[in-house]
């Protein structure tokens, strides 16, 4: 086993953004609560009781007992589930898309930040208890995102026809995904055992939100984690005075709006992730998500013949808050408001639009949790390592983009110099004097002088080129094997755990490698990991 780090800002592959906050710029302050530390923990619990009503605790407890009612989860999910009825209890949380088999390999980094949070959070605060929830985005119509998983570089994908929330959507016609999926896993045991799971997940279950607990639970019930489905009419009533709010008073979108000017004039660099809408409500029912608007002095679902005015739609939601689905904007509101939580687990483009969301939180009175960036990892085999090792590729230059990676790797291991940066030195020296000269002669002559300054350099660039060219030639065989062994580390020249699946690896390390992730990943330690496994 061997581990290491880089920091995510060389890594190339996280927006300034998100390096910037790692970094902690004071212009970024405004944009997020107590930063990522373990000391500010004790603050952030301490800032929640005071906003967090006390009395969702029953109502989250009642309704996670429903939901896993019917689903063998271990003594330790069951409790955890059990003690979020005590004041002393709060969650760390972590969402993520009902992914056919779990998606890209992130959706292992983000559960397993949460639990070792958790349990870390537990030894510096024993007096508390710290619970690992899993949001499922149950509520999300993109069916197009979810519907297939990336494995040894192939697409296993779901066709089917999609409306409405995702995660009631009928897991009808997984049995073709399963046999096609089946075959290009061999017969292994490893492999066996991955069949079985995709098997009882999605053809042992009606509906892709239960396949997707049933899925979760089976890969980390015995860390303790809890999953969520908050499209559930009992949470949805503790959040309708914020509904109503959104309804008729548009607050998220003028906070948001203003937030996004305010990101955009810190620096050009940054990209605002979501825009508001004037309401950033679903109406939900009958297998229809449609954006709920407000026009020519009614209410309507778009799409829809669904029409209200201001008392109709009042009643509506006081009396079926389950067919109001919060969008983007309006989510993290929503589990901040059901949940006790202190902390939110995510990518960097996740993360990107919470930062929207600050001043917005701060308008309706509900604490804003620590934002944490989830671990990320490259796994290397044993092989690969030693294969790096043996071609002199450090850990920097692996994460390099292609074209960089080979130009820099054949610079190194070339027996000649390819950098012309002493020869454009002298050549830009002479030039100089040229200059000089014609000001002392002949001014007219200065654009002469200048144009054949910059046709040399362009000669000299070209010369490098080719030069640079002709070594790759000559180096073919390794540049091979590097290109090959990037390749396999970055699918698609992009990150591993971007596209691959987990399957892909538990071919390979069976039931260790949920193990092996749990003992190295450190979510506090804001550096990449390399794991050799």
């Amino acid at each position: 086993m061997n581990i290491s780090h880089i920091p995510f800002e060389k890594t190339g592959y996280f927006s300034p953004l998100i390096c910037d906050y790692l970094k902690k710029k004071p212009e970024l302050s405004s944009l997020y609560n107590n930063f990522p530390e373990l000391e500010n923990f004790k603050i952030q619990v301490e800032e929640k009781k005071k906003t967090f009503n006390s009395s969702s605790r029953s109502v989250l407890v009642s309704v996670l007992e429903a939901q896993y009612a019917s689903t063998d989860t271990s003594d330790l999910t069951r409790s955890n589930i059990e003690s979020l009825k005590g004041e002393n209890t709060f969650t760390i949380t972590t969402g993520h898309q009902l992914n056919l088999f779990t998606g890209p390999l992130y959706f292992l980094y983000k559960i397993i930040s949460a639990i070792n949070l958790s349990k870390e959070l537990k030894g510096e605060y024993p007096e508390y208890n710290f619970v690992p929830v899993y949001w499922m985005a149950t509520e999300d119509h993109d069916f197009e995102e979810i519907n297939y998983f990336n494995f040894k570089g192939k697409k296993v994908q779901w066709n089917r026809n999609s409306t409405g929330a995702v995660g009631a959507l009928s897991t009808e016609g997984l049995k073709d995904v399963f046999e096609v999926f089946g075959d290009e896993l061999g017969q292994t045991k490893n492999a066996e055992t991955l069949k079985e799971l995709f098997k009882k997940a999605y053809l042992g279950h009606d509906n892709l939100a239960d396949a997707t607990r049933f899925l979760g639970n089976e890969l980390f019930k015995g860390y303790g984690l809890v999953i969520i489905d908050a499209n559930n009419i009992d949470l949805k009533r503790e959040f309708i005075p914020y509904m109503k709010t959104e309804l008729f008073d548009n607050v998220a979108y003028n906070q948001v709006l203003n937030t996004n000017r305010s990101i955009e004039e810190i620096s050009e660099q940054y990209k605002i992730q979501v825009n508001p809408r004037e309401i950033n409500l679903f109406y939900l029912v009958n297998g229809i998500r449609e954006r709920i608007v407000f026009e020519g002095g009614v209410y309507k679902a778009l799409n829809t013949d669904f029409l209200w005015n201001k008392s109709e739609i009042k009643t509506e939601l006081q009396e079926h808050p389950e067919r109001f689905s919060p969008n983007v904007i309006m989510r993290p509101l929503y589990q901040e408001v059901i949940l006790p939580n202190l902390c939110y687990i995510g990518g960097g483009g996740e993360l990107a639009y919470w930062f929207q969301l600050k001043s917005f939180f701060n308008k309706v009175e509900v604490s804003f949790p620590i934002l944490l960036l989830r671990n990320s990892v490259l796994i290397e085999s044993e092989s690969q390592y030693k294969k790096l090792g043996n071609l002199d590729v450090s850990i920097e230059d692996v994460f390099l983009k292609r074209h960089n990676f080979i130009n820099k790797k054949v610079r190194e291991i070339s027996n000649i110099e390819i950098d012309f940066s002493s020869q454009k030195s002298v050549l830009k020296a002479q030039f100089d004097g040229l200059n000089e000269l014609a000001l002392q002669t002949d001014k007219s002559f200065l654009g002469a002088v200048k144009a054949q300054e910059k046709k040399q350099l362009k000669g000299l660039d070209v010369l490098e080129k080719r030069l640079l060219k002709a070594q790759k030639r000559k180096l073919s065989d390794q540049v091979m094997r590097m290109t090959e062994l990037q390749t396999e580390l970055f699918p698609g020249q992009s990150l591993q755990e971007r596209n691959a699946n987990f399957s892909e690896f538990y071919l390979e390390y069976g039931n260790q490698l949920i193990p092996d992730l749990i003992d190295h990943l450190e979510p506090l330690k804001g550096e990449f990991i390399i794991l050799v496994l």
